[in-house]
């Protein structure tokens, strides 16, 4: 039997067979994330040479001031470029996501935050309206955005073609989103252990694991790009039109 949605009506033991083939597979899938896992963590690292620096709330901090006395460090790059006025849908609803984890990776020994290439200024404004608590630095004048491959200059942009996700590609904007991850030794000396872009980036969107439980699911197949849909979380009910800033290429 069918429903007006073309769905399939069963029996109760029907669903629980059907729901026991789909588990074993469920089940194959996280054996494989532990492994793929356990391959991340098995990387070569690459040790810090720049002393980078970062304008905080704190004034001008160095890299390794930013692990805040542990030892380990996950930023999110942040879209927001200088004079932007708002950081981008989509890395917002990232970041939404991001206090609620923070004691839970403390008592891992893990520090998160995110730095974006606007002055500290225009980042306290936009984060002030949001209501996150979070630290966000900012990495304006320095090399770090542009080493990590999340900030191109216009000349790269308009050449057709940037460094992003590991390949040559065309990307549409100066910023692009990311999360990178640090280690510092007992010694003082920092290593850069991993960094993930494009959809890699849904590691930190717990929403989408939960529509993925829904009969709808993300509802994105429709859209030109997978985020537009994505507002500000105090623009909902507003009619906002801003939508979801992340490339094309994240759809894939």
């Amino acid at each position: 039997m069918k429903t007006t949605t073309n769905h399939s009506i069963v029996t109760t033991s029907e669903w629980l067979a059907a729901r026991k083939e789909l588990l074993a597979e469920e089940k194959g899938l996280t054996r494989q994330m532990d492994a793929v896992s356990a391959k991340r963590r098995a990387l070569p690292w690459v040790k810090i040479e720049k002393d980078y620096q970062f304008d905080s709330r704190r004034g001008r901090v160095s890299l390794a001031e930013l692990f805040a006395g542990r030892s380990q460090l996950v930023i999110q790059h942040f879209m927001l470029g200088p004079g932007w006025g708002e950081g981008c849908p989509s890395c917002s609803y990232m970041a939404d996501h991001t206090d609620g984890m923070l004691p839970h990776l403390a008592a891992r020994d893990v520090t998160m935050m995110a730095i974006s290439r606007a002055p500290l200024a225009e980042i306290e404004a936009f984060k002030k309206r949001i209501g996150w608590a979070f630290e966000w630095v900012s990495s304006n004048g320095s090399d770090f955005n542009h080493d990590f491959r999340v900030s191109f200059t216009e000349k790269e942009v308009e050449s057709g073609k940037v460094d992003y996700n590991y390949t040559r590609q065309p990307f549409g904007s100066t910023e692009a989103p990311g999360i990178s991850v640090f280690h510092q030794a007992t010694d003082g000396l920092i290593y850069h252990t991993y960094s993930v872009y494009g959809r890699g980036v849904e590691l930190m969107m717990g929403t989408y694991r939960i529509l993925d439980l829904t009969p709808k699911g993300r509802d994105e197949d429709n859209l030109e790009r997978s985020m537009e849909w994505v507002r500000y979380h105090d623009s909902y009910d507003t009619g906002s039109t801003k939508r979801g800033c992340q490339s094309k290429e994240a759809k894939a």
